[in-house]
């Protein structure tokens, strides 16, 4: 009898272990999006740069995500502003298209006109940056994106220098 009831103690605790749901076999902790682009920039120490982009997003929930972003833009006269950048993003889905709004953080170098000796600067400076852009998705994979942002970097020959920068570009998702 002692042993008919530690066996009916065994398959019952063994029946807690048992269930019918199956276990995923694999989760994915975001989605990552790799892309480049043209860039064109607007700034307040010369007219017009232009020059290129490269970014990634890594969205880890519905709406929240991470994102990093390089540019490098200059002039006819080997004037350029290069940065560096990571921050947070804001998105919604609307079917193909998704609008996003970010904020971020990074490092630029400007690289001055050279002097009447030909010494020529470049110094490095922080900068915050925000903007709004969307996504347009071609395909599950190919995405097309167009980048608005507004830069302010700290310290510039002692106020600050703010260009505007436009991105037209794409990019793959990986899946």
């Amino acid at each position: 009898m002692l042993i008919r009831a530690i066996a009916l103690i065994g398959l019952l605790g063994a029946a807690s272990m048992l269930h019918g749901q199956a276990e995923p076999a694999g989760s994915r902790a975001g989605d990552l999006k790799i892309g480049g682009g043209f860039s064109s920039a607007h700034s307040d120490y010369a007219d017009r740069y232009n020059g290129g982009a490269a970014y990634f997003d890594f969205d880890f929930l519905p709406h929240l995500g991470v994102a990093g972003e390089f540019h490098f833009v200059k002039d006819s006269s080997d004037l350029y502003e290069k940065t560096y950048e990571v921050g947070g993003r804001y998105f919604r889905t609307y079917g193909k298209f998704v609008p996003y709004a970010k904020v971020m953080y990074g490092r630029g170098v400007f690289n001055f006109p050279p002097l009447s000796d030909g010494f020529r600067a470049n110094l490095g400076y922080n900068l915050m940056a925000g903007g709004i852009g969307a996504d347009y998705k071609v395909k599950s994979y190919l995405y097309v994106r167009a980048d608005w942002e507004y830069q302010t970097w700290f310290g510039f020959q002692n106020s600050s220098l703010s260009p505007n920068i436009v991105t037209v570009g794409a990019a793959y998702r990986f899946r």
